[in-house]
């Protein structure tokens, strides 16, 4: 049985009784409850919303499951919604499966029970909050992995620039450009930008690099 099943609500929104017989079957260790319209579910989502929504399409009283669909994702927008359906066209289960307001998955009828179970499965699992706060997770490691390059970078700067300022105060000579980037391993460019950076800062002197405001030479 899977992890608090028992304590897990589907919402079956179903007007077929034989293909309503085959989710008791074979989603028996789940609570589930049982709606032939869409609209009537939607009526019972604030009083006890389900951790999982099967939507089939073609309803009773004449309701179109997708119809229902943004209603249903506005009411419910962190809950996996599994379409079971052998009414749609192909462009039809796409645009299901698009956009803001959309399912997570689309099954055709007749129904395979072994790919019920395992969908639903994998969408409690992996679907709704749990895919909200991996996303969170994700873009916060992606931060801080941003903020270690950057600082990483920064770091690697001014300890270049030290090294380069040590060198530069105890000659007179004009400092050679190309020899710098070698030592360093870095483009000429960033040679340039680090002395107009100690120039600017007054750690060294205009003179060591006359061309520091108009580099003439700043293209590798």
């Amino acid at each position: 049985m899977p992890k608090d099943a028992n304590k897990t609500r589907l919402f079956i929104i179903e007007d077929d009784d034989l293909q309503y017989e085959i989710y008791e079957e074979a989603l028996g260790d789940y609570q589930l409850s049982r709606f032939v319209t869409a609209s009537a579910a939607l009526i019972c989502v604030p009083k006890s919303p389900p951790d999982l929504v099967i939507l089939d399409h073609v309803l009773d009283k004449g309701e179109l499951g997708l119809d229902f669909l943004p209603e249903l994702k506005e009411l419910l927008p962190y809950v996996p919604v599994i379409i079971v359906s052998g009414a749609l066209e192909v462009h039809e289960q796409m645009d299901a499966l698009q956009g803001p307001r959309r399912a997570h998955y689309c099954l055709p009828k007749p129904v395979d029970v072994h790919d019920l179970k395992r969908t639903v499965k994998t969408a409690l699992q992996e679907c709704g909050e749990t895919e909200i706060v991996r996303q969170f997770e994700a873009l916060e490691r992606s931060k801080r992995v941003d903020a270690l390059e950057l600082f990483s970078r920064s770091t690697d700067r001014l300890t270049r620039q030290t090294h380069i300022r040590q060198m530069l105060v105890k000659t007179k000579t004009r400092p050679n450009i190309s020899a710098l980037a070698r030592e360093f391993r870095v483009a000429r460019r960033t040679i340039i930008r680090d002395l107009q950076e100690l120039i600017r800062r007054g750690e060294l002197k205009p003179e060591v690099y006359p061309e520091w405001e108009n580099p003439a030479d700043e293209e590798d």
